[in-house]
């Protein structure tokens, strides 16, 4: 079982700033804007989840990223990040997700990589380290502290 460390949201763009607290509908977080909506937020995207403990690896090499900054709605801790592939289920709280894919890492982020080196966080050439992205089954309020289980 694990935690949500954080949660992101913004008016658009990266990056994405902490809350208290959100309602999570079938859009994603409410109040939370995605910039490009051509390749973001569409359904099977409502979410980005990412691993604090992937984003905390990629800080001891060197990268400037933190939570939120690469654009996740929300930082997970304590979980298996490998685990979380698509088809697989989670819950946050009373949040039910069903993770639909990797999310492909954007030229936006290279700030937060040593040398522009966003593609660190690219699913097919650093497996169990990138962003992925949800479909929302049940909303609801989340905070962080909440609990987050794979229920696969």
């Amino acid at each position: 079982m694990g935690r949500i460390h954080q949660i992101n949201t913004s008016q658009g763009g990266v990056p994405k700033l902490p809350v208290d607290e959100a309602v999570v509908g079938v859009s994603g977080v409410i109040g939370d804007v995605q910039e490009d909506r051509v390749h973001h937020g569409h359904p099977e995207q409502a979410l980005c989840l990412f691993s604090l403990e992937v984003i905390e690896r990629f800080r001891t090499e060197g990268h400037p990223v933190e939570p939120g900054s690469t654009g996740e709605n929300i930082t997970v801790s304590g979980l298996d990040w490998g685990l979380v592939v698509p088809g697989a289920r989670m819950t946050m709280g009373p949040v039910e997700i069903e993770i639909t894919g990797y999310a492909t890492p954007c030229a936006k982020n290279a700030r937060w990589f040593i040398e522009g080196r966003y593609n660190r966080m690219h699913a097919s050439r650093h497996p169990g380290e990138s962003r992925v992205y949800a479909r929302v089954l049940e909303g609801g309020r989340i905070e962080p502290g909440d609990p987050v289980r794979l229920v696969h």
